[in-house]
């Protein structure tokens, strides 16, 4: 898949996002990117995500009260939402088709997509002591 405008910003931000697997936000995927184009401002980092998310490159995961973070696994998955540390942790399982299976149960509506976050511990925190 190409960009539609293959900009040094655009490129330098889906790069970022790739190699990043930490679902990261707009903040820090700023900060990674001034390392290598210093001049880019957190308005053009806004911009480019909302360009990359509309294209297809990546896939916005959004939390009330949250900032938006960005993931680049654009394969079906699954994510954990560590409840110790907030780390996002991408599960990969087969998924059935829940936009298909509401339709069928609920013939007239237009379903576009559907989410599924599950709530737990990541690996290092499940390990970690309580106290």
């Amino acid at each position: 898949m190409a960009l539609k405008r293959l900009t040094r910003q655009r490129k330098a931000v889906l790069e970022v996002v790739r190699r990043a697997h930490n679902h990261p936000d707009a903040a820090w995927i700023y900060q990674e990117v001034r390392k290598v184009v210093p001049k880019v401002s957190l308005g053009t980092i806004y911009r480019t995500l909302d360009a990359l998310v509309a294209e297809g490159y990546l896939l916005p995961i959004t939390k009330a009260g949250e900032a938006t973070r960005y993931d680049a696994n654009l394969h079906p998955h699954l994510h954990l939402v560590c409840e110790a540390c907030g780390e996002i942790v991408d599960l990969e399982v087969a998924l059935p088709d829940l936009v298909a299976l509401a339709q069928e149960a609920h013939p007239g509506v237009e379903v576009r997509a559907a989410e599924v976050t599950y709530r737990g511990l990541c690996p290092t925190c499940k390990g970690a002591p309580r106290g």
